[in-house]
């Protein structure tokens, strides 16, 4: 059978991507100039902030307070960088934040949560969704209701001026992240666990060895988000942690504004103070910009199935 005249006729047909443009009159060619005008737009307020703060960190005090402001320094001062970050122990502050809060805390999240939401996904037990929705349930309850009664848990556990009470509680799962593991582990094909279990595979080794694996963009999703807050958590260590020593950035920012507040005779404050906010946003920045594609992937994919 020849094959090769439809091979050649299919080839020919135009694109559907160049039908459409072809068939844009001038209705749609301003319709997708409008369009993307507003994206842009939309696009510079999200990033004027950002620019604004990095920009002030380049300034010295005599172009800070000028009217009108000065958008690009001339001249820039680099060094405003290291000199604020030498001002107070922020690296300390960094080691805190990276290594005793951040990265413990999301194991911790990411974890748990995965197997919570695995019993309620893939485990049939009595009273299964009668505790997912009772799960749900304590979304409602705010922060600001619990600090009092957590405060004084912690402090007969002896746990005050540490990370304790920061971290041992995110092995106890996140009822969000829960609901959102459980939605996506849902979508994938129950056959699969069932094959395993027939191959004599344990719960857990159906968890460990095939969920997570393929679960790679949801918990992708659920370890940045969990990094991310634990990056900018100012309440939970104000709360708990008392010791300078013990600061985490967020607490060491605070403390370098309320230094400057008290005494205003220093000079590039301002500067100095967006110098360092710079640099602690910059690297939630980076990992959002890498791994965006799968932060979006995990999204979109999860709740598909019900």
């Amino acid at each position: 059978m020849n094959i090769q005249p439809a091979v050649l006729q299919k080839s020919q047909q135009p694109k559907p991507q160049a039908d459409q443009r072809r068939r844009l009159g001038i209705g749609g060619w301003i319709a997708e100039i409008i369009k993307y005008t507003v994206l842009i737009l939309l696009s510079v307020t999200f990033v004027m902030p950002f620019y604004w703060m990095f920009s002030s960190a380049l300034k010295n005090d005599a172009q800070v307070y000028v009217a009108p402001p000065i958008w690009f320094p001339s001249p820039a001062f680099w060094n405003n960088f290291p000199d604020a970050w030498n001002s107070q122990p922020f690296t300390q502050y960094m080691f805190n934040t990276l290594f005793l809060y951040a990265i413990p805390y999301t194991l911790g999240v990411v974890l748990s949560s995965a197997i919570v939401a695995y019993g309620f996904s893939r485990i049939q037990w009595k009273w299964r969704d009668t505790l997912f929705y009772l799960c749900l349930a304590t979304m409602m309850v705010p922060f600001q209701v619990q600090m009092v009664p957590l405060f004084m848990i912690f402090k007969q556990l002896g746990w005050i001026n540490s990370f304790l009470p920061l971290i041992v509680p995110a092995f106890c799962g996140s009822p969000y992240y829960i609901f959102m593991l459980r939605q996506f582990f849902r979508t994938i094909p129950a056959e699969l666990s069932d094959a395993a279990r027939i191959d004599g595979a344990s719960e857990f080794d159906i968890l460990f060895r095939i969920m997570l694996p393929l679960s790679r963009p949801a918990l992708t999703v659920v370890a940045l988000l969990s990094f991310i807050g634990a990056w900018n958590d100012y309440l939970g260590p104000l709360i708990y942690v008392h010791d300078q020593s013990k600061f985490v950035l967020a607490l060491g920012v605070e403390n370098l504004q309320r230094t400057f507040s008290f005494n205003s005779t220093i000079a590039n404050a301002y500067p100095y103070l967006m110098a360092v906010s710079t640099l602690v946003v910059l690297p939630i920045l980076i990992i959002f910009f890498f791994g965006q594609r799968v932060f979006i992937e995990g999204i979109s994919m999860t709740g598909l199935k019900e």
